[in-house]
């Protein structure tokens, strides 16, 4: 039977001044949805009743984008909020279409030249490549048209990540969010001439042995009707993995009850030209109607690390760490690894801890720990063999317009099998509530823009991702954005302004003016973990990841450590042209603190998928002196059919692809 969860008024907890607002969203039911709205006397809080499992609003907003196409997409949540007429709670409609104003542009000129449309028109070999200076698109295959209402399927690449060889320099593979197909896949690409040239497709996900879930199913074989939030990784041999999220969307999207999820891992011993099947299953939930016998809404934000070091008596060790969505409101870090390349794996257990530093619980069941609401986990390793895990924790108690979060960290110095208690690596300030500073994405922070018209409302946060140095395995650093930083705060007329009382998302004085500006901060460790600089530093005075020329917004960091002690920090960054103002957004890397731009163009503001997700991050990979980026790139066309002739493509605003460069070391070291 269906739980009935009402749930409606503002919850005040303890001295601190964090609003809950308790939508009652049905997460993936099994029934056809419709929502009974009522206004909340005079404000615009929204009373919503649905039949279903529900997911508080701290677990909405710390879905990843993957995780929130999975629940939101085709109606899955589709909840309104009264008095806002047309305003969805996270978007949620079948498609998503396109950014408002986006319309049909010229038809292309299908039998020209591959160099004007190179995403579109094939070259002489057939493929749609594409590079510009030393950026490259890595998914060549020719971007799909699709109608205006489904914008982005059969078309984007998002979520991107790329590993370096260790045996082989010359050969990357990398990943990303592939919609080629039409839903959510998890896109496979590799290069053996070092970057210069890409190949890849989807990889072969469509099901697995139905004994490998948790618990098993009972049926041979386990379908998947989605996938993503990818990410990929060498061991020491050269064998390339890749990570991938699986998910069903179930009954009233589909014609199947099944809501369960896992993460499974493909091997390639011939450097990503290939990928074995059945994919293993690290983790799951099998969940095989919405009543949700197991309690897990959602497994969800995997990454996968790998023990590539050659002194590490866990060598080629397989670690994924991950967020639980879970029935009772929690959403705790697990972690599970592999010691025989990823055909069997540890069962799972709960990292992310009980500490002090987690003194609001939110009123919510502590099973594992009161570090009970966490996401964006990063696993890393030293060259001793220790794992590291870094993630955002929502536990900290706050007072009066205080909103600041916290980055913890767990440490394993025994292969995964125990975790240290939680290390406060910093605080920071998440990005601003989206609702309020653009009208858009209700329910999710972004990165407002400074124009007067607000079009960059693509949900994000801020995140943490580390590294370890190979000349110190003592020394750690770990990166993370923060909205209040030396460079932006009373000073500058950007100061904590509470949470709105509608979402309970952050609100600060000077969001989307040139008084606030996002920044990547650097806390660093000397003593392998027991305490960083950020533990007791205020975010006002901690140090930055690199230096702008003009000061903007800068997001979505990930961060690696070269084989002589070059730090690399790459990011979106919006001190270009007029970025900041537009919305569009470039890519730098920072190198031992000196910033330089990647992308040769900008991107301009996303119009796929309403202009509502753009992926949620971009891995990095540093390998002895060697550094590549990828990227979330919308330089190029989105198409559709021309209306009134079938046999022409048109352009419809801008296509996410998946870029990647090479980036000197400079005066690091390497090349």
């Amino acid at each position: 039977m269906l739980n009935r969860l009402v749930l409606g008024n503002a919850v005040s907890i303890g001295s601190t001044r964090r609003h809950l607002i308790r939508f009652t969203i049905a997460a993936l039911a099994a029934v056809a949805m419709s929502a009974v709205l009522t206004s909340g006397g005079s404000g615009v809080a929204p009373v919503v009743r649905q039949v279903g499992h529900s997911l508080t609003p701290m677990q909405l907003r710390l879905l990843s984008g993957t995780g929130q196409r999975a629940l939101l997409n085709l109606g899955v949540l589709h909840v309104k909020a009264a008095g806002m007429p047309g305003v969805e709670l996270g978007g949620g409609s079948e498609g998503d279409g396109v950014a408002a104003g986006t319309v049909v542009g010229p038809a292309i000129p299908v039998s020209g030249s591959s160099a004007t449309y190179p995403s579109v028109i094939p070259g002489s070999g057939g493929l749609c490549e594409q590079s510009s200076g030393s950026n490259v698109r890595v998914n060549t295959a020719c971007t799909n048209y699709a109608d205006a209402a489904f914008a982005g399927r059969s078309q984007a690449q998002n979520e991107t990540a790329i590993a370096i060889s260790p045996t082989n320099s010359e050969n990357l593979v990398a990943s990303a969010n592939d919609y080629s197909r039409g839903d959510g896949n998890c896109g496979a690409y590799y290069s053996t001439n070092g970057g210069r040239d890409w190949n890849g497709t989807t990889a072969p996900m469509l099901f697995v042995r139905g004994s490998s879930l948790t618990p098993a199913s009972g049926n041979s074989r386990q379908y998947w009707q989605a996938g993503g939030d990818t990410s990929v990784a060498y061991n020491s041999e050269g064998t390339a993995f890749l990570q991938c999220q699986v998910f069903n969307r179930g009954a009233g999207v589909t014609q199947d009850p099944d809501v369960t999820s896992g993460v499974i891992i493909f091997r390639s011993a011939n450097g990503g030209a290939s990928w074995d099947f059945p994919g293993r299953v690290a983790l799951s939930s099998y969940e095989p109607n919405p009543t949700l016998p197991n309690g897990v809404v959602l497994e969800d934000k995997p990454l996968l690390a790998i023990d590539s070091k050659a002194g590490s008596p866990f060598r080629d060790r397989l670690y994924v760490t991950w967020t639980s969505f879970t029935t009772d409101g929690n959403a705790y870090i697990w972690e599970v690894s592999s010691a025989n390349g990823g055909e069997t794996w540890t069962p799972r257990k709960a990292i992310s801890g009980n500490s002090a530093l987690c003194n609001l619980t939110f009123g919510l069941p502590t099973p594992h720990g009161t570090c009970n609401q966490n996401q964006f986990s990063d696993p890393f390793i030293g060259s001793d063999g220790n794992l590291y895990v870094v993630y955002d924790n929502y536990n900290n108690a706050v007072a009066g317009n205080e909103n600041k979060n916290q980055v913890l960290m767990v440490k394993s110095t025994d292969g995964g099998a125990t975790f240290s208690a939680p290390i406060k690596v910093g605080d920071y300030y998440d990005l601003p509530d989206c609702f309020t500073y653009t009208g858009q994405d209700l329910g999710r922070g972004c990165v407002v823009n400074k124009g007067a018209v607000k079009t960059s409302y693509f949900r994000a946060t801020n995140y943490p991702s580390g590294a370890v140095d190979p000349t110190n395995p003592s020394h750690i650093v770990v990166n993370f954005g923060s909205y209040i930083n030396k460079k932006s705060n009373e000073t500058t007329g950007c100061s904590a302004a509470s949470f709105s009382a509608v979402t309970g998302n952050n609100l600060f004085t000077g969001a989307g003016t040139t008084a606030c500006n996002n920044q990547i901060l650097q806390s660093e460790s000397a003593n392998g973990g027991t305490s960083f600089n950020g533990t007791t530093t205020n975010d006002r005075s901690m140090p930055l990841a690199g230096r702008q020329e003009k000061l903007a917004d800068e997001f979505w960091q990930w961060t690696g450590i070269s084989a002589n002690g070059t730090v690399v920090v790459g990011y979106y960054d919006r001190q270009y042209g007029n970025d900041d103002t537009t919305g569009a957004s470039d890519y730098s890397a920072a190198v031992n603190g000196h910033s330089r731009r990647i992308s040769s163009v900008s991107s301009p503001v996303e119009t796929e998928f309403g202009g509502l997700f753009n992926g949620d991050y971009n891995v990095l990979s540093v390998v002895g002196n060697k550094a590549w980026v990828t990227w979330t790139d919308t330089r190029n066309p989105g198409l559709t059919s021309c209306t009134g002739n079938v046999n022409a493509i048109c352009t419809l605003g801008n296509d996410e692809d998946v870029f990647a460069s090479r980036v000197s070391l400079g005066d690091g070291g390497g090349d």
